[in-house]
């Protein structure tokens, strides 16, 4: 078994941690899905839409799953919903044109660009010139409570990144409780990454709503959130009004293509990243192929994801310290610019598959049937993540603490 063991220093690890062990193997496997179910199928990952569309200068994707993002696109197109149609119609336009369209349409789309036209262009040069993390804090007093023992995480994150940020925090004792929207579903990813989580809904287009919002997020210790930049403040929740609802608050936000930039506020996911940002296009060069070849898995999301968990981690250490509240921001763009700055690579090894042997031996009930999961790649001081909550159903529970 390849593990690595890292000492964690003052400013690293969980909180007030000393060691983690890491299995490889395991590690690469949490880089995707992570169950099996036993009895029943999970879901397609992508609506009868989704994919990627040859146009007449090049390649564009569109990200349908949600159904308003389908219905985005398809009021661009003007076709019906199958994959024909679509491209029947796409084959004859520009991809930059229909991009933009669908964007301004509050729908979801990448033109597939090499990494030097990505290298040129305003948004990515503005991720180049970004920190991986980017930190601001304020003054505070430290906190009474030590660790993540009970600690008040609440989560408006969707999928990938943020899930995933909150699933390991809730595995280390962590009190995580998601709020979605109503009608929002993850039917192909709900069961990895609510492992551990309260879920409940709430309409933030409804006053009551936002009151038991506000109300959450004067008790929670640590928020992480997805939404993009100013859409939060849109409804009344921007950092000024946080701070006043909860002045000890630590905050820890994620967005798609960047905090600053003409595409600051644009809808992504981490298959249009790898489009616009030229991972898509460098796989199909290096593959000799004819249409976009991403990476095996969404490594922007995952990576993102373990950053955001760190980062909350960073944010609770420090204020232990000296009391001081932060806010960090990270984005799938700039996770992606770390990622190609260290330099085109041949592929090395073959491809991952989970064997008997890495699912762990009990059986997991979940709200949709019985699962065997990939074992957890870590430990910390000796400690494995557990689990108290089995993955379930988005809303099954009510909008309060667990405790």
């Amino acid at each position: 078994m390849a593990t690595t063991n890292a000492a964690l220093g003052e400013y690293g690890g969980l909180v007030d941690a000393q060691f983690v062990d890491i299995n490889r193997r395991l590690a690469l496997l949490w880089f995707h899905l992570t169950t099996r179910p036993v009895g029943w199928e999970v879901g397609s990952v992508w609506d009868a839409i989704a994919g990627d569309y040859k146009c007449a200068d090049g390649w564009i994707r569109l990200h349908t799953n949600a159904p308003h993002h389908q219905k985005a696109a398809l009021e661009v197109l003007g076709c019906r919903p199958d994959r024909d149609s679509v491209a029947a119609v796409l084959g004859n336009k520009s991809k930059h044109e229909v991009e933009q369209a669908v964007v301004d349409n509050n729908g979801c789309a990448a033109a597939m660009m090499s990494m030097e036209e990505w290298s040129e262009h305003p948004q990515g040069k503005a991720v180049k010139e970004s920190p991986l993390i980017g930190w601001t804090s304020r003054p505070g007093d430290k906190p009474k409570r030590q660790g993540l023992k009970g600690l008040k995480v609440l989560d408006l994150t969707r999928v990938l990144a943020g899930p995933v940020a909150t699933r390991f925090l809730a595995g280390f004792g962590a009190d995580v409780l998601r709020i979605d929207p109503p009608h929002w579903n993850e039917p192909a990813v709900e069961v990895d990454v609510t492992l551990g989580k309260r879920c409940a809904g709430l309409d933030l287009n409804k006053s009551e709503d936002r009151d038991v919002l506000k109300r959450l997020i004067s008790e929670a210790d640590l928020m992480i959130h997805g939404y993009r930049p100013g859409a939060l403040a849109g409804i009344g929740f921007g950092p000024d009004e946080i701070a006043e609802l909860n002045p000890t608050l630590c905050d820890v936000s994620l967005c798609a293509y960047g905090w600053s930039g003409p595409w600051a506020e644009r809808r992504g996911f981490d298959s249009l990243v790898q489009m616009s940002c030229g991972i898509a296009h460098e796989g199909m060069v290096r593959a000799g192929a004819d249409k976009p070849v991403p990476l095996p898995v969404q490594a922007l999301d995952f990576a993102t994801g373990y950053l955001v968990a760190a980062a909350a981690l960073r944010a609770l250490r420090l204020q232990q310290l000296d009391g001081r509240v932060s806010q960090a921001r990270l984005s799938l763009a700039r996770s992606a610019h770390l990622l190609m700055s260290t330099g085109s690579h041949g592929a090395m090894g073959g491809g991952l598959a989970p064997s008997d042997q890495d699912f762990a031996p009990i059986l997991e009930e979940t709200t949709w049937g019985p699962i065997q999961r990939v074992s957890p790649p870590y430990t910390i001081d000796g400690e494995s993540p557990k689990w108290p909550i089995a993955a379930g159903a988005l809303r099954r529970h009510a909008a309060e603490w667990a405790c």
